[in-house]
């Protein structure tokens, strides 16, 4: 297995980077080719590692990065030599299986488009997110690429979460469910209805339209939606979560005996806190483009790096190109009609 990473790319660069690949190589005996800055790159394994360094991690020189405050595609233009755009070549190449980047997500998906394109027959490619669920986890496309969406990119976005989640999250015949305000299919906007049309006629486990509520309780394996609201959505999400760890930590801080009773739940916290831990998952596939491509947080540390690895791992083994290929192909191009 032959990864490239993106050794520029998150906030805390190259330290979490450069341990993660040295995690997964140890673990998992794996090539890793870091991008970016060779004498950066360079120095910080000497730091990590010294002469212990595994021979199967090497460096491929990119010696500009894109930051996360900088417009992408203009950034992706004016610094071809991007550490993102090298991981991209190297996948165009056949050089390695998949691409890993903790860096700007606009870039990514800029230097992807442009290096990679999209597979035959997708519209639109679509960010996805893992969320934490009672019976597991599922995900939720799309988070941002698309604000302005067309019930067709939902149908695809419905097909591309079910091949992932069937090929690195090991769900069988996962179920897909539609983001609406209500189950009814006459629920929602015209771009929900269309939409819940379509999907309705997919070779899929479609089970109608989900509420927000349901989410979480795991009413879905595969949560659909657009852009906009996909992102709104995310952000509530973990606003709350912040909040609630306020509150739970300031409720235990709260008193002597809920001092007591917060170290008597302390090994139940820590499960939970490992559950909903994001740095678990790693990182998430950009759906859509000709090549594996997983995007980290920014905020990634060395675990969530070499989570990352393994997601880019699962994809290339499982052969998640080919089958998204093959039902897209099977799917065709739907077109959208109006209600009757």
């Amino acid at each position: 297995m032959r990864i490239a990473l993106d050794g520029m790319g998150s906030d805390a660069f190259p330290e979490p980077e450069v341990l993660g690949a040295i995690q997964a190589v140890r673990e998992f005996g794996w090539q890793i080719i870091l991008t970016g800055n060779e004498t950066q790159l360079h120095n910080a394994l000497n730091r990590a590692a010294g002469p212990r360094l595994p021979e199967n991690i090497t460096v491929e020189h990119a010696p500009e990065r894109v930051t996360s405050g900088e417009q992408p595609a203009f950034a992706s233009r004016q610094k071809p030599q991007n550490s993102i755009a090298r991981g991209f070549d190297l996948v165009k190449s056949g050089a390695v299986d998949a691409f890993v980047t903790a860096g700007n997500t606009g870039a990514a998906l800029t230097n992807g488009l442009l290096v990679l394109k999209r597979i035959a027959g997708i519209r639109r490619p679509a960010l996805t997110v893992t969320l934490p669920v009672t019976n597991g986890r599922c995900i939720m496309l799309d988070i941002g690429a698309n604000a302005e969406c067309k019930p067709e990119y939902l149908f695809q976005f419905g097909i591309m979460g079910a091949v992932y989640a069937e090929t690195v999250l090991g769900i069988k015949n996962p179920r897909v469910g539609l983001l609406s305000n209500g189950e009814e299919a006459g629920k929602g906007n015209e771009l929900t209805r269309a939409a819940h049309r379509l999907l309705a006629t997919a070779k899929l486990n479609f089970i109608g339209n989900i509420e927000p509520k349901e989410i979480f309780g795991g009413g879905a394996d595969v949560v659909v939606t657009d852009g906009f609201t996909g992102n709104v959505a995310l952000k509530v999400t973990e606003a709350v979560a912040v909040l609630v760890g306020s509150m739970i930590k300031d409720a235990f801080m709260s008193s002597p005996l809920a001092k007591m009773g917060g170290l008597l739940a302390r090994s139940a916290i820590q499960h939970a806190r490992r559950d909903l831990d994001p740095n678990e998952v790693g990182g998430v596939p950009l759906l859509g483009l000709n090549g594996i491509a997983i995007k980290a947080h920014g905020r990634s540390n060395a675990r969530a790096i070499r989570s990352a690895l393994v997601a880019a791992a699962a994809a290339a083994q499982n052969n998640m190109i080919e089958k998204l290929q093959e039902r897209i192909a099977a799917a065709g191009t739907p077109i959208s009609q109006p209600a009757a």
